[in-house]
């Protein structure tokens, strides 16, 4: 094996990237950075010179900590630089930092991400975009004609022809009044990702897996309370309109349920008393005389009866 080959087949070490010195000059130019940062900053906020770091040749950054209430952890960073061979520091630029350790605000997020349901008061108004994937138009203007249609291919392709070019005329507000003509009324109804996103959210707060629901003697299905819904939701959702119950005015899912079922509590009959031992109510017949075949009295004598006695 030659010693070329062994050479190639030697591990190489990655060289490591050289870190520059920070020049002296532009290092020993603590006073002018100061200056610049004190300059920049409010009076007094400015505090200890707290580094130096090499941005590149001639190039230097000097840190100095900030004072600053509500900045805990912020440092003010002036970069000073030279030209070659020159001895005069000049002044790149100044800027508040933040450290390892700084107090941040946190990370921005739209507002259309941040809406939560019940943020919207009286007299706010809530833009909905072009391309909502929720909504979808209620009136196209594309209806082809029936297979079977007596216009015939020439004329048809002549007519989508003429509503291609009526279409890109027409505005937003001419479809509009088109549809509210025709008794739609609505320039966009809910798509079908719409539908189910809502339907996923009321089944998530009135569905069968609630606690309520699982307690409940009977579901929303047969109560007398639920009001269906129209459209393709009624198969699966409805009004509740039981002022006691936890749902009165939500939509519920028809697998949901609570104890005021109409027909869960049904008044019982008043409970039979049992027969008293001793009727006390009642009048017991007593004999004044024994009956005469009883066998224990006589039959009385004639003397007797005459005085009057039994």
């Amino acid at each position: 094996m030659s010693a070329a080959t062994t050479r190639d087949r030697a591990p190489r070490t990655p060289r490591a990237t050289r870190t520059p010195a920070p020049d002296r000059l532009c290092a020993e130019a603590v006073d002018l950075a100061r200056e610049a940062a004190e300059e920049a900053a409010a009076p007094g906020v400015v505090g200890e010179h707290s580094g130096v770091v090499a941005e590149g040749d001639r190039v230097v950054t000097h840190y100095f900590e900030c004072k600053e209430p509500g900045y805990r952890g912020w440092r003010w960073a002036v970069t000073v630089t030279r030209a070659s061979r020159a001895k005069n520091v000049t002044l790149d630029e100044t800027v508040l930092l933040p450290g390892t350790d700084a107090l941040l605000a946190p990370e921005w997020v739209p507002w259309s991400e941040r809406l939560r349901p019940g943020d919207l008061g009286p007299g706010d108004l809530l833009p909905t975009e072009q391309d909502d994937p929720r909504l979808e138009p209620g009136y196209t203007g594309e209806d082809a004609p029936p297979p079977n249609s007596a216009v015939s291919s020439d004329l048809a392709d002549h007519l989508d022809a003429e509503d291609a070019e009526i279409t890109d005329r027409a505005t937003r507000g001419a479809i509009a009044a088109v549809a509210d003509e025709i008794g739609m009324g609505r320039a966009r109804v809910l798509s079908r990702y719409g539908l189910r996103i809502a339907a996923d959210r009321w089944d998530e707060s009135f569905g069968p897996r609630t606690p309520m629901a699982q307690a409940a003697p009977a579901t929303c299905q047969s109560c007398a309370f639920l009001i269906p819904l129209a459209g393709s939701l009624r198969q699966s959702f409805g009004l509740c309109a039981n002022e006691l119950s936890p749902a009165d005015g939500r939509v519920v899912s028809l697998a949901y349920g609570c104890g005021g079922h109409s027909e869960a509590a049904v008044m019982p009959t008043p409970p039979r008393p049992a027969e008293p031992v001793l009727d006390s109510t009642a009048v017991d017949p007593f004999p004044l005389r024994p009956p005469a075949d009883s066998g224990s009295v006589t039959d009385p004598d004639a003397a007797s009866e005459d005085l009057g006695h039994s």
